[in-house]
């Protein structure tokens, strides 16, 4: 029979043993975490040099067609600033003689409008004013 000493060598025994096979299933289970974390780092490393490419790629021609498109948006500018000095001179040259010729006809009107004869109104059977036509 064993001593009450025994017992408890072979209890503290049992315990190290279970406790080195926890913690040899957990050193198992995370070196094939580790070995799932490179596989996906090395996966992921294959696919982004390609990506990165098409992204270089990508940048080089947006930079080109926005020198193109500020190529455009310089000559639009231009264009609309030769259009803005266009409507100034043709409203310069021909409002003012436009204004001219209506205060002329305006004037002429009233001229003839003066020498005309006034006819008499009237207003039930009598002679109310004179009025110009």
């Amino acid at each position: 029979m064993l001593t009450a000493g025994e017992v408890a060598g072979l209890i503290a025994a049992t315990g190290w043993v279970v406790l080195v096979c926890v913690m040899a299933m957990v050193l198992v289970k995370l070196a094939r975490l580790l070995n799932e974390t490179t596989k996906a780092v090395s996966d992921l490393n294959k696919r982004l040099a390609p990506l990165l490419d098409d992204v270089s790629v990508t940048v080089n021609e947006t930079n080109r067609q926005l020198v193109a498109v500020e190529a455009i948006a310089k000559d639009v500018k231009q264009v609309s600033g030769h259009a803005a000095k266009l409507s100034a001179v043709t409203q310069t040259i021909f409002t003012g003689p436009l204004i001219k010729v209506s205060s002329l006809s305006y004037g002429l009107r009233r001229a003839i409008e003066a020498r005309r004869p006034r006819r008499p109104v009237r207003t039930n059977g009598r002679r109310v004013q004179e009025r110009a036509r």
